[in-house]
């Protein structure tokens, strides 16, 4: 019989766990309800620190809600990191939408994805930070395994 200690979660440890995120008005981001749980290994930086410190320590069959600051998650929203691009760069039959996500290539080859923020008949201002970069995110884990 495994001791209960057994199966606290830890670094090298590959988990199970189901989980609901939420911003600071409750609005769901994402979840893995009703999907398959999301899988890896704690240690390895395969999620946001925040998260993989949230699930390190629980023990399998255990949920609990977090929250984690914007710098254990996606990192400060930087300003230098929203462009203003003349809208005649873009394809004139292109129909560009607020929050439409497009990928550019950075200078030096590296794909970069940006969400439209504003379009007007001048200029297109499109956002390189992850969306939800400045953000809190809140939560709530279940874990499921501990292998």
């Amino acid at each position: 019989m495994k001791e209960e200690s057994m199966t606290q979660a830890k670094d090298g440890d590959k988990v199970k766990v189901h989980y609901t995120g939420k911003l600071d008005d409750g609005t769901v981001f994402d979840s893995s309800i009703g999907r398959e749980p999301l899988e890896f290994t704690l240690g390895e930086g395969q999620i946001i620190p925040g998260f993989e410190a949230g699930v390190n320590g629980m023990n399998a069959g255990e949920s609990k809600t977090v929250t984690i600051p914007s710098t254990q998650a996606y990192g400060p929203h930087f300003d230098e990191m929203v462009i203003k691009v003349p809208r005649d760069q873009f394809p004139s039959d292109m129909d560009l939408e607020v929050g439409e996500q497009l990928q550019m290539r950075h200078e030096s080859g590296q794909i970069v994805v940006v969400t439209v923020v504003d379009v007007d008949d001048s200029q297109v201002t499109l956002d390189a930070n992850h969306p939800l970069a400045g953000k809190d995110l809140t939560f709530n884990i279940e874990l499921l395994e501990v292998d």
